[in-house]
Formats: C-alpha cells, structure tokens, sequence
C-alpha cells in the first residue's frame, strides 16, 4: 500500500523505513537534515553516531561525529561543500568537511553565555550563510533571544533582536534560513510565527497562522518554496487538541500557504508526524524530515518507547 501526502505539486509518497540502518545503530531521534549536490544526505541524530551519511537509496556511506557533540541540533549545508552542526547544549557552532573533519569554531565548548545576556552563545539552535557574502547567520536559540551575523573566517559582525513578542522581538529563535536575495527567514518558535528580515536585520514582515515553528528549509528551486515544520502543543489540556501543529506547512515567499502534510493528530502511521524538527530538500524535489519524536513523545510513554524520527517523501506531481 502506498501513503501518499500533499496535495498538487506537493503529493508525495512517504518512504518510513528509506533508512538502512546497520544492525544496532539507531537514531534515537533526528534532530536535522542536509543534502549535498549529489544528493547524498545527512542526517544529525542523537544516537551513538552524530553524523550518519546516506545516499539517495538509504544506503549508508559514512558516520562521523562520535564523542564531539553534547546535543545535536542544526546542520546546514554551505556552498563550499561544507557542513554547519550547532551544538545547543555545547552551545557552539562547527564548520566541518563533508567527511567529518573541523574547519572552524564558534563559541566556548560547553560554556554558555549569560542568559539572555545577547552575547554568543547560549544554547544555540541553527546556521543559515548569506548567498553573496558567505556571512554566517546563527539563531541564539534558547537561552538568547538574538540572531548573529559573523564573517565567513567567524569574525563577529553584528547581532539583533531581544526577548518580546514585537516586530523585531524574539521568544525562542529556533532556526534560520535565506532566500537567494539574502533575506533572513528566523523562526519564532514560541510567538508561534517567522519574522523576515533584511541583510541588516531590518524587520521586513512576517507570517502568522502556524504552531510552534521549528525546522525550516527554503529549496533552492527557482521559485523557491519555505517549508516549515511546526510542533504540537505541550501542556496537557491541549496536547490532544486536533489540527494544531504536528505537520510541514509549506509555503511561497510571499507567505502564501500552498500545502500542508500531515494529520490533525500525532501519531505513528506514515501519513502522521510526531515533532518535525529538521528538513532538507534534494535535487529532485524530494523531502528529508527528522523528527524529535523521543523528546516530544517517547520519553515520556510508559515505559519509554523509540518512535519513528526519521523519513523521506519522494515528490510525485
């Protein structure tokens, strides 16, 4: 039986166990996701092995990363064919080789930065790179309410933003990415919106109408298309509550929505989502979610039970 999810251009097939997963390796839970131009992809987990490499068939290449990171959380691809990993409870920010190797270092390992202080880093969450500079822009994340801008050698240009629900203001900077005119997409996870900013970080406008904002992805097609994933509810008079959150809800940027995927509920079943966390497109149109399935859900079951945290949805329209 196939699951198919979306809607128009958006229909996928969903392929849950795409993975292949050597006997007694487990993700524990997918944190995010990077596909290169040859469409390999990377998946940054929380289990044994950080860095797990796959090609387009599921097979595993290569894994890296063991013993370096306190708690995945964000991995961008650069340009230069380079991998961005975001440590958040290491509250650091990596530049590795495709293979695993460290190219550059931002932020102290292990040591945060005040709370909410606006000084690099505390708990930090994502990367996303200027398309004409190379600059790199850090979301600062859960115990900042800022984002940074640094150089690409990680020399620190300037920050913006601090903790409130106005234009400009942020409650859990979650992730960042750009479009290929630089603007800046910034997740505002807990004010349950994206704030869009210039360059500079000016305030542009921003997009409403979504639950907990958490992973996003703008794919480098030519017209371009964000997609976001959005987190249910946590506190339990609402965490059962239907249609709100638990689902990608992809749109153009323009901020119109042109399709949702996923069910009203959370669930097990391929045509539902537990906690989407982490996307990445490939060359194809194809979809890579990781989900933090064990934070949201699995941990807290009795006993505590692994979900799925990981897919891909092959594009059909």
């Amino acid at each position: 039986m196939v699951t198919q999810v979306g809607n128009g251009e958006f229909t996928y097939e969903v392929l849950v166990d795409w993975a292949k997963l050597p006997e007694g390796w487990s993700f524990v839970e997918v944190a995010d996701v990077a596909v290169d131009a040859e469409d390999r992809v990377y998946v940054f987990n929380r289990g044994e092995h950080p860095v797990i490499v796959f090609d387009r068939d599921g097979n595993v290449l290569n894994s890296w990363g063991e013993g370096l990171f306190m708690r995945p959380h964000g991995i961008t691809l650069g340009p230069d064919d380079t991998l961005y990993c975001v440590d958040d409870l290491g509250h650091t920010v990596t530049k590795f080789t495709l293979d695993g190797q460290v190219l550059l270092t931002l932020g102290r390992a292990g040591q945060a930065a005040p709370y909410q202080s606006g000084q690099p880093f505390n708990r930090p969450t994502k990367v996303a790179l200027d398309p004409k500079t190379g600059d790199i822009y850090v979301a600062d994340g859960y115990g900042n309410s800022r984002v940074h801008r640094y150089s690409p050698n990680g020399e620190a240009l300037f920050s913006w933003g601090e903790p409130g629900t106005d234009p400009g203001e942020f409650n859990l900077v979650h992730s960042v990415c750009t479009d290929k005119d630089g603007s800046v997409y910034v997740a505002d996870r807990e004010n349950h919106r994206v704030q869009i900013f210039d360059s500079n970080g000016k305030y542009l406008t921003q997009w409403n109408n979504m639950h907990r904002p958490c992973g996003m992805h703008i794919a480098a097609s030519q017209e371009q298309s964000c997609y976001v994933g959005e987190l249910p509810p946590t506190y339990p008079f609402n965490e059962n509550c239907p249609n709100v959150g638990r689902r990608i809800t992809i749109y153009n940027l323009k901020g119109e929505r042109l399709a949702r995927l996923g069910d009203i509920l959370s669930g097990d079943e391929p045509h539902q989502f537990w906690a989407p966390h982490g996307i990445a497109v490939d060359s194809r149109g194809d979809l890579y979610v990781g989900e933090v399935s064990w934070t949201s859900k699995g941990s807290k079951m009795d006993p505590p039970k692994e979900l799925r945290s990981f897919r891909k949805l092959v594009k059909l329209a």
